[in-house]
């Protein structure tokens, strides 16, 4: 039963992750905080997310633009080797500050204030019009693949900046999802290996029953947003889960999460 929000966490973001401009690792990472530090968490949201990926891989990779992957895939690669690589800095900080409310004490981490901002703003931008409505040339596609491979390096939020340029970019349903699973591999592949040479400590915190556990709800997940994928968004899922996110995110900041 102690699995059972990463489990539903995972199950959901895969399959939404068809749906609404939110990914798995968007969702996930909050589940995985209630087990572990932020950068294991976020290492241990990757794994699951990369295992995730590669079923996607071999669900719809074959439809993939393959002068989209050089074009924007190869720019991910050095923004999420960037992102992952300050992580690792941002991890090893000091505190930043501290405070009490009645009996409770409270500490803010730099990695704390960090992520939940990032996360607060991510969410924010699902549901404002404006970011949907974007218009972004052809010629910027490798500065977005470097600014979303960055965050994905850093705290796995990549899918929104990922999808609103190559949404632009031309390509149909089909060959948009297709390149998206490869460049989230290509990202993923990226940011691990960082993550395996350069987290010095915590890995032994990571149950591997809890990831695989993850891994199969993300599979199955995966396989019913696959099934059931349509052209429109759930806006009032998003919506929720937008809310919900920055709630957690202004905690986190505020160091009620740690």
């Amino acid at each position: 039963m102690e699995f059972l929000p990463v489990i539903l966490a995972a199950l959901i973001g895969s399959c939404l992750s068809f749906f609404c401009g939110f990914g798995l690792g968007t969702i996930l990472l909050p589940a995985f905080l209630l087990f572990f530090p932020i950068d294991v968490a976020v290492a241990a949201s990757a794994i699951v997310h990369m295992l995730n990926n590669l079923f996607k891989l071999w669900l719809v990779g074959k439809q993939a633009d393959r002068k989209m992957i050089i074009r924007f895939g190869l720019t991910s690669v050095v923004g999420s080797l960037l992102g992952a690589l300050l992580l690792t800095v941002v991890a090893q900080l000091p505190l930043l500050t501290s405070y009490s409310i009645g009996s409770h004490a409270y500490v803010i981490r730099w990695i704390n204030l960090l992520i939940g901002i990032i996360i607060v703003v991510f969410a924010f931008l699902e549901i404002h019009p404006r970011f949907k409505s974007i218009k972004i040339g052809n010629s910027l596609l490798p500065f977005g693949g470097l600014i979303s491979g960055f965050f994905g390096g850093l705290s796995g939020h990549q899918g929104a900046l990922r999808s609103a340029f190559l949404m632009k970019s031309g390509m149909n349903k089909e060959a948009f999802i297709g390149t998206r699973v490869v460049i989230a591999c290509m990202v993923d592949v990226t940011r691990i290996t960082v993550y395996a040479t350069q987290i010095k400590s915590g890995w032994e915190m990571i149950n591997p029953s809890l990831v695989i556990a993850a891994a199969l709800a993300a599979f199955v997940g995966s396989y019913l947003g696959n099934l059931w994928m349509k052209k429109t968004e759930l806006r009032l899922m998003n919506l929720i889960i937008s809310i919900s996110l920055v709630a957690f995110g202004i905690l986190m900041a505020a160091g009620f999460i740690v």
